[in-house]
């Protein structure tokens, strides 16, 4: 089998090239074998490669998928993003609505000079975790966890959150559980790290589903639902957070920037 498919290489929240979070992008006219996508992957070797189909159904626009280089994520922020930014800039619009396997319909908008990307918000609570802050080079303030694999330890302030150098092979062995290290910002309002070596991501760059966390972590601290947040990452990227409070379920709405670095083919011959 051959074929060939659109292709874009993005920067997620990012206002220029060679920052903010790497996301392949990749449009088609229906769904290769889950295998195949999970090999488009670990081509690509970027944290996640974002995968769009047509939506018959009428949710949404598009179908989304994403892969990080060895295996399919039920949620990714940045590679959303960058889905949104590809489809808008092509297609026009204001706004792109997408159905997904196992976090629901999610939403990319235009704002400002950049986008705005809706996620659900996940919950974290309070729970020991001391197998994992062994690991991680020095003991937070405090521990949140969930059952979905998200992780958020607190540290005193930025320096300490910068100077982590936790041991990602045994962190890896955890599976793909996210672990996500933050702290007050020097010049943003918060600041983080986020680690995935179990899913083949030692150092995420920018990581939107850590910020879904992460903003009603928060905001709960701030006091408010609105903040801006800076990744200290080896790229680093900024993303503002926003809360949006509801009956139906909280949803957080995370803003950037995306900068198109490479558009072409994909070629699959398999």
């Amino acid at each position: 089998m051959s074929s060939s498919h659109p292709y874009w290489h993005v920067d997620a929240f990012a206002g220029r090239s060679f920052s903010g979070n790497q996301a392949a992008v990749m449009v088609l006219d229906e769904w290769l074998p889950d295998d195949v996508l999970i090999a488009i992957g670990g081509e690509n070797m970027f944290a996640e490669t974002a995968f769009v189909v047509k939506d018959e159904s009428g949710e949404a626009d598009w179908e989304l998928r994403w892969t990080t280089p060895t295996y399919e994520i039920a949620l990714c922020g940045h590679a959303t993003l960058a889905s949104g930014h590809v489809l808008l800039t092509r297609d026009g619009g204001d706004r792109v609505r997408f159905r997904t396997r196992k976090s629901g319909i999610l939403e990319v908008a235009r704002t400002g000079e950049g986008y705005e990307v809706g996620l659900p918000a996940i919950a974290t609570q309070p729970q020991a975790y001391p197998e994992a802050v062994a690991l991680l080079g020095a003991e937070p303030q405090l521990v949140h966890r969930n059952d979905t694999l998200y992780n958020i330890f607190l540290f005193e302030d930025e320096a300490q959150v910068r100077a982590l150098d936790p041991d990602l092979r045994a962190l890896g062995e955890f599976g793909v559980e996210q672990f996500a290290c933050t702290a007050p910002g020097d010049n943003t309002d918060i600041v983080s790290r986020v680690f995935v070596p179990g899913a083949g991501v030692d150092e995420d760059s920018v990581t939107g589903s850590a910020h879904a966390a992460l903003t009603p972590f928060w905001a709960d601290r701030l006091g408010r639902d609105s903040f801006t947040a800076h990744q200290a990452s080896q790229r680093g990227g900024d993303l503002v957070c926003r809360l949006e409070r509801s009956d139906a379920g909280d949803r957080v709405w995370l803003g950037g920037e995306c900068v198109t670095v490479v558009e072409g083919k994909f070629q699959v011959t398999v």
